[in-house]
């Protein structure tokens, strides 16, 4: 577990080196905020269309085997993508279809890396894996923006993703060297027995998360904190300018304090031993309540006073429910479970700025955070209230070669 999170941090701050300099290229090749826009559209994409036939693959592919050949491909196209920029061969085509094929990419990789990581240790540490591994990705994502100015200052732009390629090999040589620990579950794709090809398909994947109603209203707390919530790059980027009339810098010291919040949370969410969809609701209420304040701030100290609480629940939220939607299914459907959140997730992420950024033109920076906390803050109480109105059947599911029969297949983030 200490080399996959060394692994991680590595790949992580290359990612981030890349993003950051990659959104920069675009501008440097076009000059259009308009094409930058669409660059992170076209990478994200494919999670849209195709995220659940990589879930099934990991489900139905040797784990370890799988995430080995998905970061050696994503660090080829990085490669690939360093060439041409230091041949000055790329162009805004070449460059979008390299953003695709890293996107088709990574519907395999990030649900084999993410469950991967889960069989390292055993079953009831689970959750504090995944918390190791929301820090890990916090501290990665600091280092990885920092290090792109100095790197293309330094080195040239080619520098930047030949530095991510060369991340992503590091944690393809690490993987073969990897050790499931003991007590951890099994995974059951790489047992599964001649004749049962047929019960491996997507469908599987959608039935089971159609008809579990927790992994339902995790999508529905998740996607209305996404919408209205989690955009703070946006809103309070517009807030420190405008209202509160500060600078650059004054946002690049509420980004720092987001940064702070994220990693603290990242620590408390591994501490966590049975995370729930109640926790994660909670926590969502809570962080919108905060904005609701935020957004009223009279000044950009109290601003900063309440962004730090602001990210620490957010973080801890992230945790969670990150923990009950890898915990929740059988082992055998957690890759095509991971493949339905991939396309849900995709969702908001492109549909939530354009939403949010209308809010805004109606009722400018301090509104949208108001009434975005607010949205937040009722749904998940009206929908807390339904659910204590009626009573839920439980839902069968076949157990799987590796999972504990019956009921207890479903008791982890009971």
């Amino acid at each position: 577990m200490r080399w996959w999170s060394v692994a991680n941090f590595v790949s992580n701050a290359g990612t981030w080196m890349q993003l950051t300099v990659q959104n920069l290229l675009v501008l440097q090749i076009t000059g259009s905020a308009a094409a930058t826009g669409l660059s992170m559209s076209v990478q994200a994409a494919p999670a849209l269309l195709i995220s659940v036939f990589g879930g099934a693959a990991v489900d139905r592919w040797p784990r370890k085997l799988t995430a080995a050949v998905s970061q050696a491909l994503l660090g080829a196209v990085a490669f690939v993508t360093a060439l041409m920029v230091a041949l000055d061969r790329l162009d805004v085509t070449s460059l979008m279809v390299l953003a695709a094929v890293t996107g088709v990419i990574a519907t395999v990789d990030g649900p084999a890396c993410s469950l991967l990581g889960n069989d390292l240790v055993p079953a009831e540490d689970v959750p504090s894996a995944i918390g190791v591994g929301a820090l890990v990705h916090q501290a990665g994502r600091l280092t990885g923006a920092a290090l792109a100015g100095v790197t293309v200052g330094f080195l040239g732009t080619a520098a930047a993703y030949a530095a991510n390629g060369l991340s992503f090999l590091f944690v393809a040589s690490v993987i073969p060297f990897l050790r499931p620990a003991r007590g951890a579950v099994r995974h059951a794709g790489t047992a599964k027995r001649r004749g049962e090809a047929d019960t491996m398909s997507v469908r599987e994947g959608l039935a089971f998360f159609a008809r579990r109603p927790r992994l339902l209203a995790l999508a529905g707390v998740t996607g209305v904190s996404a919408v209205f919530g989690r955009n703070y790059q946006l809103t309070l980027a517009v807030l420190v300018t405008g209202p509160l009339a500060g600078g650059a810098g004054s946002f690049g010291t509420v980004s720092t304090a987001l940064a702070a919040g994220g990693i603290v949370g990242a620590v408390l969410g591994a501490r966590l031993r049975r995370p729930s969809v109640r926790i994660v609701g909670v926590l969502a209420a809570a962080g919108g309540l905060l904005q609701v304040v935020a957004g009223m701030s009279p000044s950009l100290t109290v601003l900063l006073v309440m962004v730090l609480p602001m990210a620490v629940v957010e973080s801890v939220s992230d945790t969670a429910g990150t923990a009950v939607l890898q915990t929740d299914p059988p082992a055998h459907l957690r890759g095509r479970v991971l493949g339905v959140w991939g396309s849900i997730g995709t969702v908001w992420s492109l549909g939530g700025p354009p939403a949010l950024g209308l809010l805004m033109e109606l009722a400018g920076p301090r509104g949208a955070l108001v009434a975005g906390g607010l949205i937040i803050a009722g749904t998940i109480g009206a929908g807390r209230l339904l659910h204590g109105r009626r009573t839920t059947a439980p839902v069968a599911v076949r157990a799987g070669d590796a999972d504990v029969p019956g009921q207890a297949a479903l008791g982890t983030a009971a």
